[in-house]
């Protein structure tokens, strides 16, 4: 895999509410093309590492 196939990188994504941390690092690539699904439990992050990463 080239960089050029990769439609979508994250790495290291952090986010925090005051002094909690809720994501400590997380890390996916998404090759242009593919499909891409993003499963959890409820209150597992999903929805805050989606509006958190820097392409939505």
């Amino acid at each position: 895999m080239t960089d050029v196939d990769i439609e979508i990188k994250v790495k290291e994504l952090r986010k925090s509410f005051k002094n909690l941390e809720v994501l400590k690092g997380v890390d996916f690539e998404v090759r242009r093309g593919e499909i891409f699904a993003l499963l959890g439990s409820n209150g597992a992050g999903k929805t805050t590492i989606i509006k958190s990463s820097p392409r939505c």
